[in-house]
C-alpha cells in the first residue's frame, strides 16, 4: 500500500466484488511471474510524451516509487548496453528505472523505458541470471509482441460485443467468447516463448552464459512454492488464461534454447561480482511504505500500527492491506478514503459505498482517542463488520469478513481494530528494514548454520537456499560469497 490513498469515497462496492477484491490479492502471482505490460507497442517510435509520463507515474505508484543505488544502476545500465549491442536491434535506446519493489518482475515500455524490481535484482544470483531478464523484455520489444496483443484484445472486444447485443443464444454466445479467450492466450503463450528464445540468444551473442534464463526461471519457480508453503495462495491457481507459461514449460524452453548456443558452464556468470553490488540492498517491503511482520502492520511514515486477528498473515499491496486467516474463511481489507469533515463517520457507513449495511448495527466509539465508528453487512456466504477510523484528514476502512462471524470472530475483529494507535516518534525511527548482506563462507560453515543467522521467523533454511540458488542436496564451498537477510 505505497500510499495507502485509494481517493474514492462514493464508489457502490457490491459484496461479491468486495468479496473478490479481499482475496483476489491474496492470490496474485505478479510477485512471482515476468510480465510484460499490455500498452500498445511500436519498437521504432515512443508513445506520446504526456501518455508515457501518465504511464510511468502508474507504475511508480503501484511499485513503491524509484529505489535509487547508483551502484546497482550503474551496472544493470552497462549490462543493458552490452545486450543491445548485441541485439537485433542495435539502434534501440533504453533508460534503466530500479522499482522500489520487493515484487518480482521486469517489464519494457515503447518509449524506451526498462523497468526491474529491486525484488527480482535479489533473487538472481549472477549477471547472465539479470540478463537473461533484461533481454526478454527487449525480445518483447524487438518482435513488437504489445502492438500485436493490442489487436488480439481489439477482436475480442469486438467479439465480446457480438456477444452480449446480438447472439440471443446465451450458450453458443458464451463458446464463442470463451473460444476467442482461449486463442488470445495461446498467442499470448507463444508470446512469452519466443521472447524467451531471442532472449537466450542475445546473451549469449553477447558473452552471458546462456543457461541464466534456466536457472533464473527455476529459482521463480521454487521462489513462488516456498510462498505458497509459508501460507500464501498457491501462485500456479492462476495458470490458466494466464499470459505466460507455467514455468517448468519454460524451463525446460530455454534449456533447449541455451544448447544451441553453448555447452553447460559456457559464458560469463560474475557471481562474485554481481553479488558484490547487492551488499545492503533493501529486501522485502520497505518500512516507508509501511510493511507487515506476521500479523502486525505498521506505518512509520503514516505513524500508525495495528494488530490482526489470530491466525491471519498479512500482505501490503499498493492499493491495500489485505489479510487472510490460515484456512481460507476469514479475510481483511485496510484502505484509506477522503471524507468530508463534516460527514459523520455513521452516516458515510450508510451512504452507499458498501451494500446490504444493517443501518440498525450502526455504533459509534472511540478507539485510541480517534472517531470510529462500525457497522454488519452480509452478502452470499460472506458475514462483513466494517469500521471507520477518523485518523487526521482521512478515514481509513478496516474490512472484516467471515464465513462464519459468530460472536467469537465478532469479537477478535473488535480486539483487532481497538489495537490500532498512533506510533510513538521512537517506534517509528526503531523500524529498519531488512538487507541483503553478502557473506563469505566460513571453512565450518554449512547452509544450516548460514541459515539460522537470516534474520527471518519462517522457513529460514529454505529461504536461504531459494535466495542462493541452492537445490535441496548443493553443499556450500568456502571462501565463495552467500546471500542473508540481515536487519
Amino acid at each position: 500500500m505505497a500510499k495507502l490513498i485509494t481517493g474514492i469515497a462514493g464508489r457502490a462496492f457490491g459484496i461479491a466484488a468486495l468479496l473478490v477484491s479481499l482475496l483476489a490479492g491474496c492470490t496474485s502471482t505478479s510477485d512471482n511471474r515476468l510480465v510484460s505490460l499490455p500498452v500498445p507497442q511500436t519498437s521504432s517510435q515512443a508513445e506520446p510524451e504526456p501518455a508515457a509520463q501518465r504511464e510511468h507515474a502508474r507504475i511508480l505508484a503501484s511499485y513503491g516509487g524509484e529505489y535509487e543505488n547508483a551502484r546497482l544502476h550503474a551496472m544493470i545500465e552497462k549490462t543493458v548496453d552490452r545486450l543491445v549491442a548485441a541485439s537485433e536491434r542495435p539502434d534501440l535506446k533504453y533508460q534503466v528505472i530500479i522499482l522500489n519493489s520487493p515484487a518480482i518482475n521486469a517489464f519494457a515500455l515503447p518509449n524506451g523505458r526498462l523497468y526491474i524490481t529491486r525484488g527480482l535484482i535479489a533473487l538472481a544470483n549472477d549477471k547472465a541470471e539479470l540478463a537473461s531478464v533484461l533481454s526478454h523484455e527487449m525480445g518483447h520489444v524487438i518482435a513488437r509482441h504489445a502492438a500485436i496483443r493490442e489487436e488480439q484484445a481489439r477482436q475480442v472486444a469486438i467479439i465480446s460485443h457480438v456477444v452480449n447485443d446480438v447472439l440471443s443464444d446465451p450458450q453458443v454466445g458464451a463458446l464463442a467468447l470463451a473460444k476467442s479467450k482461449l486463442t488470445l492466450a495461446a498467442f499470448s503463450r507463444a508470446q512469452e516463448f519466443e521472447a524467451d528464445g531471442i532472449g537466450v540468444g542475445i546473451s549469449a551473442r553477447a558473452g552471458y552464459d546462456p543457461y541464466g534464463a534456466s536457472r533464473f526461471l527455476s529459482d521463480m519457480q521454487r521462489n513462488a512454492d516456498l510462498k505458497a508453503t509459508a501460507g500464501g495462495a498457491d501462485p500456479r491457481m492462476l495458470d490458466f488464461l494466464s499470459s505466460h507459461p507455467a514455468t517448468p514449460d519454460r524451463v525446460k524452453n530455454a534449456l533447449s534454447n541455451a544448447r544451441q548456443f553453448s555447452g553447460p558452464g559456457g559464458g560469463e556468470r560474475d557471481r562474485a561480482e554481481y553479488l558484490g553490488n547487492l551488499d545492503g540492498i533493501v529486501y522485502g517491503e520497505d518500512p516507508s511504505e509501511g510493511f507487515a511482520r506476521g500479523r502486525h502492520f505498521l506505518h512509520p511514515k503514516l505513524g500508525f500500527t495495528f494488530v490482526a486477528p489470530p491466525g491471519f498473515s498479512l500482505d501490503n499491496t499498493a492499493q491495500a492491506v489485505l489479510g487472510l486467516k490460515e484456512g481460507g474463511d476469514e479475510a481483511l481489507r485496510l484502505d484509506v478514503v477522503s471524507v468530508p469533515a463534516e460527514q459523520s463517520l455513521p452516516n458515510y457507513l450508510k451512504s452507499g459505498w458498501m451494500e446490504n449495511v444493517d443501518s440498525a448495527s450502526v455504533e459509534e466509539f472511540s478507539v485510541n482517542g480517534f472517531s470510529t465508528a462500525t457497522a454488519t453487512a452480509g452478502g452470499g456466504n460472506w458475514s462483513f463488520r466494517i469500521f471507520a477510523v477518523r485518523f487526521g484528514s482521512d478515514v481509513y476502512r478496516f474490512i472484516f469478513a467471515a464465513k462464519a462471524r459468530t460472536a467469537q470472530v465478532d469479537r477478535q475483529f473488535r480486539e483487532s481494530i481497538m489495537s490500532f494507535r498512533r506510533m510513538t516518534l521512537k517506534e517509528s525511527q526503531q523500524v529498519k528494514p531488512m538487507r541483503l548482506k553478502i557473506v563469505a563462507v566460513g571453512a565450518n560453515d554449512t547452509v544450516e548454520k548460514l541459515a539460522h543467522r537470516m534474520a527471518t521467523s519462517d522457513h529460514s533454511l529454505d529461504r536461504f537456499r531459494v535466495l542462493n540458488g541452492l537445490g535441496p542436496h548443493d553443499r556450500l564451498k568456502p571462501g565463495e560469497k552467500v546471500k542473508i537477510i540481515a536487519e
